[in-house]
């Protein structure tokens, strides 16, 4: 049986999902277009509009089962300048390291009195959870997540097994989501580095007091 928030809730969840699937996306697009692919600018995809990069599907998904996507962000690695191996790990880096610093900027909104605002604290807080989430669930070396193609940049050589994977990468990530397998694994992750983070929010709290 699906648990679904309450509207009261999800409007407390919206700025953390909203903040945390923009910033992802036009991470991506902004560090292909350092790089010397223009695709994303051309596409639009270079803004901090919402409306640009949220999935409407993906969006309701993370409400209902606790996961979902945005639009991905077109790119095309042969417009890179350099090794185009190495441009598309960092370009898939740049969207759960853009969601980590949001996570981090939480805490130190947290610290410095956002909990003195209407709501100020239960929004903050799901700032940093939601976006602690987004880095680590997309760190996950399985297609099409961006950790398979940041995987595929560290390792040495091809990589066949990995670009073969892409074909059922869908479904084995379906399969461990619906499992409970991801959710364990990624509790094991995420609820530390939340902590930390709350921990951090404690000390700028009384570093200002």
């Amino acid at each position: 049986m699906i648990n679904l928030p309450s509207l009261y809730e999800m409007a407390l969840m919206l700025p953390g999902i909203i903040l945390g699937l923009t910033f992802h996306e036009l991470a991506h697009g902004w560090v292909a277009d350092r790089l010397g692919d223009t695709t994303a600018r051309y596409q639009g995809r270079l803004t901090l509009n919402p409306l640009a990069h949220v999935d409407v599907i993906g969006l309701i998904m993370l409400f209902i089962a606790g996961f979902g996507w945005a639009k991905p962000v077109p790119v095309n690695p042969y417009n890179f300048r350099g090794d185009m191996r190495r441009g598309l790990m960092l370009v898939s880096l740049a969207g759960p390291a853009t969601n980590m610093l949001l996570a981090v900027a939480g805490a130190a909104a947290l610290g410095l009195g956002a909990w003195k605002l209407p709501y100020g604290q239960e929004i903050v807080i799901n700032i940093i959870h939601i976006n602690v989430i987004l880095a680590v669930f997309n760190l996950l070396p399985i297609p099409p997540l961006d950790g398979s193609k940041i995987l595929a940049g560290v390792l040495p050589g091809r990589q066949p097994w990995l670009y073969m994977l892409e074909n059922y990468g869908i479904i084995i990530l379906l399969l461990l989501l619906f499992t409970g397998i991801i959710g364990k694994v990624l509790r094991w992750i995420i609820v530390p580095l939340y902590e930390v983070l709350l921990g951090l929010a404690k000390a700028i709290a009384l570093l200002v007091a």
